[in-house]
């Protein structure tokens, strides 16, 4: 099975030729490509336009003719200012409610528990646009031959069209190296650019002046929010380079550029927020310094470094699950034909797309990706676009780490750092106890405390999901530098939960008390409950983890025992009288008033986690799967994500394929390819993304499961670049819906379970010698 160098390029180079001829050089407009968006006409509406980012620095590119519009994002500009909601009374009267709880009076403790501990203010802050660059363009006339386009190889986004024998093109890019967003006009043929160019916002105390003699300075404040006043400051700097024109400074405060052949606009966007605690940035200086550097600096070569930094992470995968011609079809027309058409390349083209959106989002320095990434065109968008972490932020990197993204992971490893040090403080108000806590919900000012009512917020286990993503970035990397920083992250979370745990008095088992199952009401008072199977579940893993590290790290002998014997102690998965898997230590599951709820939160242990499998724990996957049957295929956008990766975990990749197949229609997903919650929620692209990655390969320890449930619907095609846990790079080509062969690339020494259809290959890796594995090594 091992190959010999000459052997190992051999194949890599096949697999690459095969690649090449699938992936069609970027040509003229409209030849089809798997990884360009494209559209014959402009935006008309916010999720029709494309979005470019640097991680910190968005823009929505709407691909107007007359006036062009970019919608602009700088993802610390959020409303409020630092604060603490814990609400003062809360650890006074948190025994009372435990003890209503406890003795079945939900809506009594829910009713005491809205107005004695949740947090103050109700809401959390939400994430807000910074404005808008408008350019207007007169005297065009008609035109023809309309095309725009958003390239996820290149991170360009592109608009071309004739006018009156004049050849337009407008292309866009957010850098991460030179920090701007940059914008060139073009014009060949006899005419020339007039623009007039012009920035808004609906910000506070906003003013518009000009800056030198090609350029625009605005600056304004940040918005309010539940009560809570605005205290940053935002700059958004733009600076003009003319070619064979002039520009002047009109009396509308815009920038009036006449006569040219060519435009190269940079923009600079900043806010004063330096971290969670501290907003005494100079947002002014920052974007005059960052302006500073462009000077020199020509869109080709910001283009050129754009697309390569971009390109190291993105060409790390390529997924081919073949074509038809579909594919030759405008993004928005796919979408709209995919639930009566055969168009594979559309789920390849989604699963691109997410990366291309996480590469866009998070990048190591900035803030992780919200509710929508890191776009919003909104001062009070739908849920804040917060980070709600009962579920969406998890989801959001789901893919990061088997997709090869783990660098984009780090911002979300940042803000655990913080929420430990405000969770800290919020588990000492509030419940007297040691370590640190978050709730169902944070913002920029890593708030911890429960929000948006007893019956949404007062649970308890958000940020102990959120270690499970310390953990799963170790275990994917192996970095015992990077474990010994996380490690008191990790128990610190776990001491909160050994100071907090609550013996239940009807079972003698240990359950959380307050808590819910997230969002979903259990039909006996409210919401609230004692130990719902999603907190035993996250709290198993937490344990686990933690203990696991401290193994590693050789260290906290007496806290690994303190943490064994409460996780033996942890109320067990309960199988209810439909056959389903328990959501609630009582058998409430049939008296729920929805029965097709979004959330799914009691199969946790299903997916993310893999404490319940057909082949461990058969008894309870069959459970599972009745849950799903019950609940229904089809929901909100993320939540319908979530189930496409439920079963595949059950290895059944038809039904996972016509669920991913929902989700790419035009209910769930709009012609910019954004996940319709409805309305926008990202989690859904990355959440789909992920259940593509789940039917082609899983990973568990030194296990790896290959085309575990391949769906029919993909009978030949090839993935290239998946990573396993304990840094492995996988290739997988299938023909006919079989293996034709597989390449591991492992970077550790190491042994390795490698799972088909039900048999297993155990093979000896060594770093840095590839293995090429076929059907006959599992016959």
């Amino acid at each position: 099975m091992s190959l010999s160098r000459r052997e190992t390029m051999a194949t890599l180079a096949a697999g690459t030729a095969t690649l090449a001829t699938r992936l069609p050089a970027q040509g003229a407009p409209g030849t089809p490509h798997p990884l360009r968006l494209w559209y014959r006409q402009p935006a008309a509406q916010w999720t029709q336009a494309l979005p470019i980012g640097n991680g910190r620095l968005g823009a929505m590119v709407f691909g107007g003719i007359a006036q062009e519009r970019l919608q602009l994002n700088e993802s610390t500009l959020w409303a409020g200012q630092p604060y603490d909601p814990v609400n003062p009374d809360a650890q006074a009267m948190l025994p009372k409610v435990r003890a209503l709880i406890f003795d079945g009076k939900i809506a009594e403790a829910e009713a005491l528990a809205n107005q004695m501990l949740i947090g103050k203010p109700l809401t959390q802050m939400p994430y807000q646009t910074l404005g808008d660059l408008i350019l207007d363009f007169p005297g065009l006339g008609t035109t023809s031959g309309y095309h725009r386009a958003l390239d996820l190889d290149t991170a360009m986004a592109t608009t071309r069209f004739q006018a009156g024998g004049t050849g337009h093109v407008r292309q866009i890019v957010a850098s991460p190296a030179d920090q701007v967003i940059a914008l060139r006009l073009s014009a060949t043929g006899a005419g020339r650019i007039n623009v007039d160019i012009g920035l808004r916002s609906p910000q506070r105390d906003v003013q518009v002046v000009a800056d030198g003699p090609g350029g625009l300075l605005m600056t304004g404040r940040n918005g309010a929010s539940g009560g809570m006043e605005g205290a940053m400051r935002f700059a958004a700097r733009l600076s003009a380079q003319v070619e064979s024109g002039h520009a002047t400074h009109g009396p509308d405060g815009r920038l009036r550029i006449r006569g040219a052949q060519a435009v190269t606009l940079f923009i600079a966007m900043a806010t004063s927020y330096r971290r969670f605690d501290d907003i005494s940035g100079d947002p002014l200086a920052t974007t005059a310094a960052t302006l500073s550097k462009m000077r020199a600096r020509s869109f080709a070569a910001v283009a050129a470094d754009t697309a390569a930094a971009h390109q190291r992470l993105f060409r790390r995968v390529r997924l081919d699950l073949g074509t038809t011609p579909a594919a030759a079809l405008p993004t928005d027309e796919r979408i709209a034909a995919s639930q009566t058409s055969d168009d594979p390349a559309l789920a390849a083209l989604y699963f691109h797309y997410a990366r291309y959106l996480l590469i866009c989002s998070s990048r190591p320095g900035g803030q992780p990706a919200n509710l929508q990434g890191l776009w919003n065109d909104s001062l009070n968008p739908p849920w804040g676009s917060k980070y709600t972490i009962n579920i969406n932020t998890e989801m959001n990197y789901w893919p990061a780490e088997p997709t090869a993204l783990g660098e984009c992971v780090t911002p979300l490893v940042d803000m655990v750092r913080d929420l430990a040090v405000t969770g800290a403080r919020t588990a000492r108000s509030m419940y007297g106890a040691r370590g640190w806590v978050a709730h169902h919900n944070s913002d920029l000012w890593r708030a911890t405390a429960p929000i948006d009512g007893a019956q949404f917020g007062l649970w308890p286990t958000g940020g102990a999901w959120l270690c499970t993503h310390l953990w799963d970035h170790y275990d994917y990397n192996r970095d015992a530098a990077y474990l010994a920083s996380i490690y008191p992250l990790m128990a610190g979370a776990a001491r909160f939960f050994l100071d907090t745990l609550q013996r239940d008095p009807m079972t003698g088992f240990l359950v959380t008390n307050p808590s819910m199952s997230p969002e979903n009401p259990h039909g006996h008072g409210g919401t609230l409950c004692a130990g719902p199977t999603m907190d035993m579940a996250i709290l198993r893993d937490l344990f686990a983890q933690t203990m696991a590290a401290a193994a590693i790290l050789g260290v906290d002998a007496a806290f690994v025992a303190e943490m064994a014997a409460a996780r033996a102690s942890l109320a067990p998965y309960r199988i209810g009288r439909q056959g389903q898997l328990q959501e609630w230590q009582q058998d409430w599951d049939a008296d729920a008033p929805e029965q097709d709820h979004r959330h799914v939160s009691h199969l946790y242990g299903l997916h993310p986690s893999r404490q319940i499998t057909p082949d461990g724990t058969p008894d309870l996957a069959t459970a599972a799967r009745r849950t799903l049957d019950i609940r229904g295929d089809r929901a909100t956008g993320w939540a319908t994500a979530w189930r496409i990766n439920l079963w595949a975990r059950l290895r059944q990749g038809d039904h996972a394929h016509a669920i991913l197949r929902f989700l790419l229609g035009p209910e769930r997903t709009y012609p910019n390819m954004f996940d319709a919650h409805p309305p926008f929620q990202i989690d859904g692209n990355f959440g789909g993304a992920a259940g593509i990655v789940e039917m082609l390969m899983d990973s568990h320890g030194d296990r790896i499961d290959l085309l575990p449930a391949l769906p029919r619907a993909w009978p030949t095609g090839h993935v290239t670049g998946l990573r396993a846990r304990n840094r492995c790079a996988v290739d997988i080509m299938w023909r006919d819906g079989r293996l034709e062969r597989a390449m591991l690339r492992p970077e550790r020494d190491g042994d390795r379970r490698i799972r088909l259809n039900g048999r297993t290959c155990t093979l000896s890796l060594t770093a840095g010698t590839p293995v090429t594995l076929t059907l006959k090594d599992f016959s």
